[in-house]
């Protein structure tokens, strides 16, 4: 299947945030990649519920909401209730990790597991297939405009070796420092999702930057 862009609304204009999301809405966007951070699990703080509930009302692309928060276990229904069709949370965020993933799709919404750049791909080998997306992060998280890490390459080969070895459908997505120079590397690698917050808002022409993503050939 053809590759998704997922632009990360973190690097919008928060003051503008409508905006934004209508420019998404007309563009080559797959999904809407929003940030949820609690200034625990990362050193920063983002969005909540009513800017969440705020986005869902405009947005047109479905919502793929990643918490980078501790103890998510709590938070499942009311980010679904949200709008989010997708839901990821961090392994290491996560001691119960299946039981997690069982709660994210009893509320209806594909499930999603994010790995930090330090955590092995082979912990999600026992979960593989009960997971929709693995988003692997290409930065430490917290903050967007990171310098992305070269090893995710690696990562992805052999996170996708193991997706067809245990025969699961999941989606690699990759979070974190992309741009059109290593999009082409990442797609080749095997990533199926693209994440891109700083490249895409801070480029001159939003909409043709994502353009230009989504029409990478590898």
């Amino acid at each position: 299947m053809p590759h998704l862009i997922a632009p990360s609304v973190l690097a919008a204009n928060f003051g503008q945030l409508d905006h934004a999301i209508e420019m998404l809405n007309q563009s080559a966007t797959d999904w809407i990649h929003v940030d949820v951070m609690d200034g625990r699990f990362v050193p920063n703080i983002s969005f909540g519920f009513p800017v969440l509930h705020a986005i869902q009302k405009v947005a047109q692309k479905p919502l793929d909401v990643h918490l980078m928060i501790e103890h998510p276990e709590l938070y499942i229904e009311q980010f679904r209730a949200g709008g989010a069709e997708i839901i990821t949370v961090h392994y290491e965020a996560c001691p119960h990790l299946h039981r997690t993933l069982q709660q994210i799709k009893a509320c209806g919404a594909k499930a999603g597991v994010a790995l930090n750049p330090h955590t092995p791909v082979s912990f999600l080998s026992e979960v593989i297939q009960d997971i929709d997306v693995v988003c692997l992060m290409s930065v430490n998280p917290g903050f967007g405009g990171q310098k992305f890490i070269p090893h995710t390459y690696q990562k992805i080969k052999e996170l996708k070796t193991m997706i067809q070895e245990k025969g699961s459908a999941c989606l690699i997505e990759i979070d974190g420092g992309v741009n059109l120079e290593n999009a082409p590397l990442l797609l080749s690698a095997g990533a199926d999702v693209l994440v891109a917050g700083s490249f895409v808002f801070n480029s001159p022409n939003p909409v043709q930057t994502i353009s230009d993503l989504k029409q990478l050939s590898f």
